[in-house]
């Protein structure tokens, strides 16, 4: 067995965190047009610059723009690959990007790296559904509502998949499970499922 490879240490770019940590201000004083030209500045003087690229992926996914956050992401998720948060970042991209395949990819990895990770599981969950593959959503929002009980949108959209698999008594018993913890969340799968026999656990709440 050889003699473990030497550790390649990368010096700091001063002017690329500097860049970077003004970027942060005017992400604070709320002016992300400026943050997104500082955080751009700063990859362009260190390409391999990992919290500068997921930054401003950050940044272009808040606007929108996905076509250029989503190589950011990309970059970072390789940069950084064990960060179960970039992951979930690059999920979440993929799946505004109508990519629901790509986006399991991600989530699967965020939730391998953070198997407590609810907002991954949910991701995951939600993708699964949207291709089809209800057995895995089910499973996937299951363990997103377990690790998060009192949440509402993980249970709403578990309820969906089982409405989809004609399976009434579980709609039912997440509606029940809803109208204890997020009574709005209820009333909205009440009326998206046509329950109407459940109509009488929230008719007490104003549109």
């Amino acid at each position: 067995m050889g003699a473990p490879a030497p550790v390649e240490y990368r010096p700091v770019n001063m002017d690329a965190w500097r860049h970077y940590l003004r970027a942060r201000l005017y992400r604070l004083l709320k002016q992300p047009e400026r943050a997104i030209a500082e955080l751009r500045a700063a990859l362009g003087l260190d390409p391999s610059f990992a919290r500068a690229a997921h930054a401003l992926a950050y940044l272009l996914v808040g606007r929108g723009d996905l076509d250029r956050a989503l190589p950011l992401l990309e970059q970072t998720a390789a940069l950084r690959p064990r960060d179960a948060g970039v992951w979930y970042n690059l999920g979440f991209a993929h799946d505004h990007n109508k990519n629901p395949a790509r986006a399991i990819d991600a989530f699967r990895e965020a939730v391998h790296l953070s198997p407590r990770f609810d907002q991954a599981w949910y991701g995951l969950g939600r993708c699964h559904a949207a291709l089809g593959q209800l057995d895995d959503a089910i499973k996937a929002l299951e363990e997103a509502a377990r690790l998060q009980p009192t949440k509402g949108h993980a249970w709403y959209e578990l309820a969906l998949v089982h409405h989809r698999r004609h399976e009434s008594d579980r709609v039912r018993d997440i509606a029940e499970h809803l109208n204890r913890y997020d009574r709005h969340a209820a009333r909205k799968l009440i009326l998206d499922t046509q329950r109407t026999d459940l109509a009488h656990l929230v008719s007490d709440l104003r549109a």
